[in-house]
């Protein structure tokens, strides 16, 4: 089910850093998408940018992204995101 897609990925994000960073690195992943259709250099920006944080979060975290065991953490993410952001998640388990 999504809820224990979401369980497990918030198992792996734990350390207060990389919650922070993916907190930031999500949306601009995301926001770029898009944006690649009008400003092809911003989405760039963003892209990186956003993978960077993600990656620098995992270095505290001392995990590799969850993506790296099964692509569809890809689409975890910004759900997990959405959770955090609207209340509906709990603490991390």
């Amino acid at each position: 089910s999504i809820a224990q897609w979401i369980d497990r990925y918030r198992r792996d994000h734990t350390h207060p850093v990389n919650r922070a960073t993916h907190t930031l690195g999500i949306p601009m992943i995301v926001l770029s998408l898009p944006l690649l259709l009008w400003h092809w250099k911003l989405a760039l920006g963003l892209f990186v940018g956003g993978w960077i944080l993600q990656f620098v979060g995992h270095a505290f975290e001392g995990k590799p992204p969850s993506f790296f065991s099964d692509p569809r953490f890809l689409l975890v993410g910004p759900l997990w995101l959405f959770e955090k952001l609207t209340g509906r998640s709990g603490p991390p388990q």
